[in-house]
């Protein structure tokens, strides 16, 4: 009988260790820990279940790219198929594995903001001209009061960017070049 394909949403508990093989190819291994809430009708509150274990193994590109996006505390989405289950633990293969967007923003490579991104912009100038930050420009401030970065939050420049409503500086794709306005 084939391992059944099941996915997971939980947080990764401790650090990703990772080994290679003697050929080379990479393999990593992280926990991982699920936790169900449930509703309790007589507290008209919801409460914790009991929080399920799993143990994950990434192999090749998948584990190389693991081992450097993923610490302790991250919530991740994970496909993979259930190998054995001892110790108080599902152990998983895993097919995919993705950041959750529920409590952060993720960059990839292609969308990380250029260094110019952080520059404060002040209303009057236009996005374009923007340089890069000098010791006596003010600090930038949004329609919510001063762009304060944050320890875990967001970078300076995104609520102002939010605040002010995003516009394309640049096309990304052959497609986006060809029309500007495809997907909106």
């Amino acid at each position: 009988m084939a391992p059944s394909v099941t996915h997971v949403s939980g947080t990764v508990t401790g650090s990703v260790e990772v080994r290679f093989t003697d050929s080379g190819v990479a393999v990593c291994r992280f926990r991982l820990t699920q936790t169900t809430t449930q509703w309790d009708a007589a507290a008209q509150q919801w409460r914790d279940g009991t929080p399920i274990r799993y143990v994950c193994t990434a192999w090749r590109d998948l584990a190389r790219n693991a081992t450097e996006s993923l610490v302790d505390g991250v919530r991740v989405l994970v496909t993979g198929r259930v190998t054995e289950i001892r110790d108080n633990a599902v152990y998983l293969s895993v097919d995919d594995l993705g950041i959750s967007l529920r409590q952060r923003i993720a960059y990839t490579e292609t969308s990380l903001p250029s260094p110019a991104a952080a520059a404060p912009i002040s209303p009057t100038t236009p996005v374009a001209s923007v340089a890069a930050p000098t010791a006596t420009q003010p600090a930038a401030t949004g329609a919510r009061g001063p762009a304060v970065h944050q320890a875990g939050g967001p970078p300076a420049w995104w609520e102002q960017r939010r605040s002010a409503g995003w516009h394309r500086t640049t096309a990304r794709t052959p497609a986006d070049a060809v029309s500007p306005n495809a997907g909106r």
